[in-house]
């Protein structure tokens, strides 16, 4: 059994253009899959946050639009209330690296509020990165990689390929139009070699100790290959 960080976003809302607050969290199917299957498979899990805040679920995820209907939105709240992790967070800046076989970073919207500009995100992601330890991050997780610069400005990520949510999945979520900035052009930007797929099916990117995935269908399977990494 080992122990599995799971480091999620602390903000409650995403600012657009016009400074509406719109309200997010993290992505409840990208936390609960990974959690049961890491579970299911006998390991422990840790959750983070920046300061330790508890985390908001975004209630869009909750429903059954995104869930495949009222009994699976109904399975995915009860799970939540079965993470009790989520509420007893420690903080990004005080984790330490070496008590973790793992480190997972779910989405949702939140990331591009605060992991996105998190120093000590930043800094965590760039040692789990280096230490080759099992490092997984899906959706709008990878958006904490652009807080991971190394001393000469670089992107520690700068040269992975990745999997992330697409300019074309904002768009069709109707959000692109609103959005400060697009998680794959930023991505792009910073030397990422970001790999698209097809909307909103199951992607997953692996490179090296790094596991990604596109989108919320890709929690699942992005779950698996951290389970194989972790022998």
């Amino acid at each position: 059994m080992s122990k599995i960080l799971f480091v999620l976003t602390g903000a409650t809302h995403w600012t657009l253009t016009d400074g509406t607050p719109h309200p997010t969290g993290f992505w409840a199917e990208e936390a609960v899959v990974p959690y049961r299957a890491l579970k299911a498979a006998g390991h422990e899990v840790v959750v983070a946050t920046p300061g330790g805040v508890v985390p908001t679920v975004d209630r869009a995820s909750l429903a059954p639009e995104f869930n495949g209907g009222q009994e699976g939105a109904e399975k995915v709240a009860r799970a939540l209330e079965e993470m009790t992790e989520l509420r007893e967070p420690v903080k990004v800046a005080e984790v330490d690296l070496d008590d973790f076989a793992a480190v997972f970073y779910p989405g949702g919207h939140g990331p591009m509020e605060d992991l996105a500009v998190d120093a000590d995100s930043g800094r965590l992601l760039t040692a789990a990165l280096d230490s080759g330890k099992p490092l997984a991050v899906v959706c709008h997780g990878p958006a904490a990689l652009l807080a991971a610069v190394r001393s000469d400005g670089s992107n520690a990520f700068a040269g992975y390929r990745v999997a992330a949510f697409t300019n074309e999945e904002e768009t069709q979520g109707g959000l692109a139009g609103q959005a400060k900035w697009l998680l794959q052009d930023r991505l792009t930007e910073a030397g990422v070699d970001v790999q698209v797929a097809e909307p909103w099916a199951p992607y997953v990117v692996v490179d090296r100790n790094l596991v990604t995935g596109q989108n919320p269908a890709s929690s699942a399977p992005v779950a698996e290959e951290l389970l194989k990494k972790l022998g």
